[in-house]
């Protein structure tokens, strides 16, 4: 996917108040680098094609700010706010700040409290601290102009010769599909479903 630029995430949170930091750099610096004021920080947050954003919780995290009981209220306020960053023109982005647990089956150990894609990928996460901007055309790295993709692409080639490629289908349908095509019983618990079986006259 063409990327448009980068939104440092990090600087976002530090002009909404969200985030300290004991002394700013003087070039752009990756967070890990830097000391971070925690009594002073809710939020942070780490780069990449998508963002992942971490909440500082009280009882979770060492020098945790927000209490338990406000988690959540504060989770999707944040939330909402991220979905509402407009680009430097003015325009609203096609923001989603993804809640973990609502998306996935399951999550283990601590997962990011939110997973932002920035206008569908058009726009990738800047980690780094030091860029003076919340708005970057390098991710953090150096000059890029291309993002991962959401869609991905598949083509499937039936053992009768006929192909099948379209947009109806899930990446948990690849799974149960080749092992459709190897005669393996597909467990009942797979979320997915086999192309196979389901094409008609493929078998």
């Amino acid at each position: 996917r063409a990327m448009v630029g980068g939104l440092c995430i990090n600087e976002w949170l530090i002009k909404e108040g969200l985030l300290t930091i004991k002394d700013y750099p003087k070039v752009a610096t990756a967070i890990e680098k830097l000391q971070i004021n925690w009594a002073k920080t809710k939020v942070w947050g780490s780069g990449g094609y998508y963002a992942r954003i971490f909440l500082n919780v009280e009882g979770r995290e060492p020098n945790g700010q927000i209490p338990k009981a406000e988690y959540e209220k504060f989770r999707r306020e944040l939330k909402e706010k991220i979905e509402n960053i407009k680009d430097e023109q003015g325009n609203k982005l096609a923001t989603i700040a993804h809640i973990p647990e609502e998306i996935y089956k399951s999550v283990n150990r601590i997962p990011p409290d939110l997973i932002v894609i920035f206008d569908q990928l058009r726009w990738r996460s800047i980690g780094s601290i030091g860029t003076g901007s919340v708005y970057s055309y390098e991710n953090d790295t150096g000059p890029d102009d291309a993002n991962h993709a959401q869609e991905g692409m598949y083509v499937l080639s039936l053992p009768n010769g006929k192909e099948n490629r379209d947009d109806k289908h899930h990446l948990y349908d690849i799974a149960p599909t080749v092992l459709d095509l190897l005669g393996v019983k597909i467990p009942e618990d797979m979320i997915g479903k086999s192309m196979y079986g389901g094409l008609v006259g493929a078998r």
